[in-house]
Order: structure tokens, then sequence, then C-alpha cells
């Protein structure tokens, strides 16, 4: 009841700043939201290290001066094959310890890495484009990955830097819950924090500025164009974070290397712990 308050309160004191800025310049109050946008939620209380994290190789890697947080665990029986583990916004490895041992048992050799941000690595802020020059960076020092593995923010940033990856034909892709464009979640932020739309433009004309990029070309449904491996997409329809209306498009026009693996019923952070999706990620995975 506590954090829900102090997040209203929160969103209200943000709100009113921004719209007060935005007075004077709407430039200035679209830096102030994009700085926010950007910037992950940070608990007070430091999550407990799962046993299995115990027993992790500890990995680590600079990027852009911030150091990012690695882990990696060997199998018992190899099968020649790596594994990405690719977390969403606000969140950490540890919250994907399952996946592990699942993986493991199977002969993969498994990684997973804190965020920009997030975790036990540094940084303030992230975005897709910045979780994707994190993968790639991952990718070079410590792969080849035979399969990704992402969910949420980490879903859209693993397809904008998978599109990258060579030898795509012996990888594959999950993408759980993914964010599916940032255009949409653009939106949903300014429907929280209720700007004008002069703001709200000033904000587009921002990222444009910074990443070079059209919102559009930002977005799962751009970079699946230039992805040609097996893609396995998991979501759910009740799903309130990365809405399931946003997939429905994409599922009609049927890509040929996409499989989907739709639940009901177990919202957008539930389901990659449901045991059913679990082993349909691991089965993917192990098929060819």
């Amino acid at each position: 009841m506590k954090s829900k308050l102090a997040e209203r309160l929160a969103i209200t004191y943000y709100r009113t700043k921004i719209r007060t800025i935005g007075l004077v310049s709407p430039k200035l109050a679209a830096e102030k939201a994009y700085d926010l946008f950007c910037t992950p939620r940070k608990s007070n209380k430091k999550p407990k290290e799962p046993p299995i994290f115990h027993k992790a190789k500890q990995l680590a890697l600079i990027l852009k001066g911030h150091k990012l947080k690695g882990y990696s665990w060997l199998p018992s029986h190899p099968n020649g094959k790596k594994v990405l583990i690719i977390h969403g916004f606000s969140s950490y490895s540890y919250k994907f310890e399952k996946y592990v041992s699942l993986l493991k048992k199977e002969g993969f050799e498994v990684v997973a890495f804190d965020a920009p941000a997030h975790g036990q690595s540094e940084g303030k802020h992230i975005n897709a484009l910045i979780y994707k020059d994190a993968l790639l960076a991952i990718e070079e020092a410590f792969g080849p990955f035979y399969g990704w593995m992402g969910h949420s923010l980490g879903g859209l940033a693993a397809s904008l830097a998978f599109q990258n990856l060579p030898d795509q034909a012996n990888r594959k892709l999950v993408l759980i819950a993914p964010a599916t464009e940032t255009k949409r979640a653009i939106d949903h932020y300014f429907s929280i924090i209720q700007v004008d739309d002069k703001i709200k433009e000033a904000f587009k004309e921002l990222i444009a500025t910074l990443t070079h990029y059209q919102l559009e070309e930002i977005a799962v449904t751009h970079a699946l164009k230039n992805i040609k491996s097996p893609v396995l997409w998991v979501h759910d329809k009740q799903d309130m974070i990365c809405v399931f209306d946003a997939v429905i498009p994409i599922m009609e026009a049927k890509p040929v290397n996409v499989r989907f693996h739709i639940t009901d019923g177990l919202g957008h952070s539930r389901v990659y712990k449901e045991a059913e999706v679990s082993s349909a990620i691991v089965h993917f995975l192990l098929e060819g």
C-alpha cells in the first residue's frame, strides 16, 4: 500500500514539474520527460541472491564507462550451445534463476547480464537502443549465443540486436511478452504523465535527434523483417504492460519463421514463470 502511494506521489510530482517547465520551454520539458522515461525504478530493498547464482562464474563488461555485471554457468554434459537470458525494465537476472537450472540440465551453457542501470550493473539510464548496444557487446565478448531469450524491454532490445547478428540460420530467438513498439510505450507513458501536445512533439523530436532513429524503426515488427532465425513469441492475453492487442496484427500477418505461444490469465510477469511456458521455451531451443 505504501509503495503504491509513493508511486502516485512521485507521478504527481514529476507531472507537475514537467508541465511547469513546459510553460517556459517545451524542449526543456521534453528533456526532463525523456530522462524520467529512461530511468528504471529502483527498489530500496536489495534482492536476495538465489543459491544458483552463488555457483555462477562472475562476468564483467565495460560499456561506455559503466561496468556491467554478468553470470555464467557450465552444464555437466555440454551440448556445445550457449543461451543468453535478457531481463526486462526495472528487473534483474536473479528473476530468471529457474531457467538457469532448466537450460543447464539440457546441456546449455547459460549467460545472464544485468542491463545498464539494473541489478548489479552500473549506469543511470536504459532504453531499447542502450540495451541493444549492451547485448551486442555481450555477444562480441562472450558469444556466439545460439539462443537469445528476452522478456519485455529485453525482448525488444534483443530483436533490435539480433537482426544485426551473423549466422542467423544457426540461432534461435525467444521473445517473452516483448515491448512491441517504442511508440506504443511512449503513448502509454504520456497517458500517465499527461502533458500537452507541444511537449509530446518535442519529446519525439528529441528521440530522433539523440538516436538517429524514427520511432517506427525501434520496434519488434521492424526488426522481424531482418530476422531469418526461428522465433518463439510468448504472450499472455491479459498482459496490461505490453498489451496483447499489439500482437494480434503480427499474428494475422503469419510470419513464416515465428511461432506464437499464447496464454490467458498470466499477465506480464507471471508468464515466464509458468511451468507450461518454461517447458515450451526449453523444447523450442532443443528442437533441430
